[in-house]
């Protein structure tokens, strides 16, 4: 194969850059590497084993209304998903939610959520202490932080157990876990401080106490914003990026063919074969943009240890519980964003948003309907799951009715499920995706990229495909960089 694009390797010696490269998975990730890619003037084929783009960005429709069945916000503190939504012609639609507040529904009722912290470890304890999410017990325990010795965390610990040691159990059953769960579906006690909130790891690293820590995090965020959002959707839904994203793959003359599931990965002397049913296809490089235990399969013959590294990530499912209601029936309805709920409390929903008050653009779009949904499921907590749609609705709806005295019966449900949906970050997470990449860097002419390795957030898996194009292509730099 001729090769037409060069650059430099990173002691400024030329190489040449692959003519062709196939993208395998159509998520995110693959997506914006793709992207990423054609605007280099590389030619392009992005492969989706599934029959629909985007991965867990999708967005349809609940009695006639858009709304996201998946991921339904942006990081945008972050530059790289506003980045490319700009990018892609989404900018005008850029909106941030509107600025309600949140609740935990713990210790039987609905409580405000306490300003001042950093996933849920206080900066302040002032705003905790009034909140009433913790008992008298876990109150009294929270000024041992400030006696404690400031210790050496070693080279990574579990969010949980860090902050149990310092604050109490209550702090991260009932303030910590929820807000974990709501970005990993993971458990506290489980999942890495170093990969999960690594200001916070940094910050300990330097001999800080936990309180101390967090508030240093919270004022550079508030200096850092300018005033900003921290969070954007988009109207219609975030899962028009993925769409807006594709289409500008294929205004760049990138191939894209779902319902196309990749069944072997071979080198070649002159690169790569993608082997599909009853077809293979050459590529001077491919980016794999798969899930974990994809990627393990399509890796094994040519490099058993990143598989066997891959096939030991641990996932989490999870179900959303979309439903529309007569706006009329919502009058008694909390003015918030919704509400997180710890598992300790033992209900069956893990949180409500409502996302009618949540976004402008869906409450200007429902009228007269009204939007809210549920979540479902956690990482080790996955029993719930078992229950079949109509179940799952009608226990949303109960504890609804005793989280907020919602009586009234929806006109339209859906219930979406993400099986195996979100990577787990347990501690030496990073330690894994290090040995990982060590491994793939002997293979010429393939990256990765994807919610496994730095982040399970929109801007990170952009980040991560935009790394990969890097990786195969020298001279393109990632958004941020």
């Amino acid at each position: 194969m001729s090769q037409t694009h060069s650059g430099t390797d990173a002691t400024g010696a030329p190489v040449n850059a692959p003519e062709h490269v196939i993208v395998i998975g159509g998520g995110i990730s693959g997506l914006a590497a793709a992207h990423r890619l054609a605007g280099a003037g590389v030619r392009v084929t992005l492969l989706e084993a599934s029959s629909r783009l985007g991965g867990k960005l999708y967005a349809d429709e609940i009695a006639g209304v858009p709304v996201d069945l998946g991921a339904e916000s942006l990081l945008a503190r972050r530059p790289e998903a506003t980045g490319l939504a700009r990018e892609v012609g989404l900018g005008d639609d850029l909106e941030p939610p509107a600025v309600l507040g949140a609740a935990l529904w713990t210790r039987g009722k609905l409580r405000p959520m306490p300003k001042g912290h950093v996933m849920g470890v206080p900066g302040d304890l002032g705003p905790l202490a009034s909140s009433g999410v913790l008992s008298a017990a876990g109150l009294a325990r929270l000024p041992l932080d400030h006696v404690l010795p400031r210790t050496d965390i070693g080279d990574d610990v579990a969010v949980g157990a860090f902050v149990a040691a310092r604050l109490g159990h209550e702090v991260v059953d009932r303030l910590v876990e929820p807000l974990l769960g709501g970005v990993y579906a993971g458990n506290a006690y489980e999942i890495s401080l170093r990969a999960a909130v690594p200001q916070l790891f940094a910050a300990m690293r330097e001999g800080r106490s936990l309180i101390e820590a967090a508030r240093g995090i919270q004022r550079r965020a508030a200096a850092s914003a300018g005033g900003g959002p921290v969070f954007n959707g988009i109207r219609g839904g975030v899962g028009r990026l993925p769409l807006a994203v594709a289409e500008a793959c294929r205004a760049l003359g990138v191939t894209i063919e779902t319902d196309t599931a990749v069944r072997e990965l071979r080198r070649t002397p002159h690169g790569w074969q993608v082997v599909l049913d009853g077809r293979a296809l050459a590529a001077d490089a491919v980016v794999l943009a798969a899930p974990a235990p994809v990627a393990a399969r399509l890796l094994a013959a040519e490099s058993p240890a990143a598989a066997a590294e891959l096939g030991g990530v641990e996932y989490a499912s999870m179900a959303l519980v979309t439903m529309a209601y007569r706006r009329r029936d919502m009058t008694r309805l909390p003015y918030s964003s919704g509400f997180l709920v710890p598992p300790v409390d033992g209900r069956t929903i893990k949180a409500s948003t409502f996302s009618g008050r949540k976004w402008g653009w869906l409450g200007e779009a429902g009228g007269d309907t009204f939007v809210l949904r549920t979540s479902v499921g956690r990482h080790g907590d996955e029993a719930d799951l078992a229950w079949d749609d109509t179940d799952l609705v009608r226990l949303s709806r109960e504890d609804l009715e005793a989280a907020v005295g919602l009586r009234a019966a929806p006109v339209a449900a859906r219930v979406t499920r993400w099986d195996a949906g979100l990577p787990q970050y347990p501690v030496g997470h990073l330690d894994k995706v290090a040995r990982i990449r060590e491994q793939v860097a002997k293979l010429p002419g393939l990256a990765l990229c994807g919610a496994v390795y730095e982040g399970v957030g929109i801007p990170a898996c952009i980040a991560s495909g935009q790394r990969a194009a890097a990786d195969i292509l020298p001279g393109i730099v990632a958004a941020g960089s």
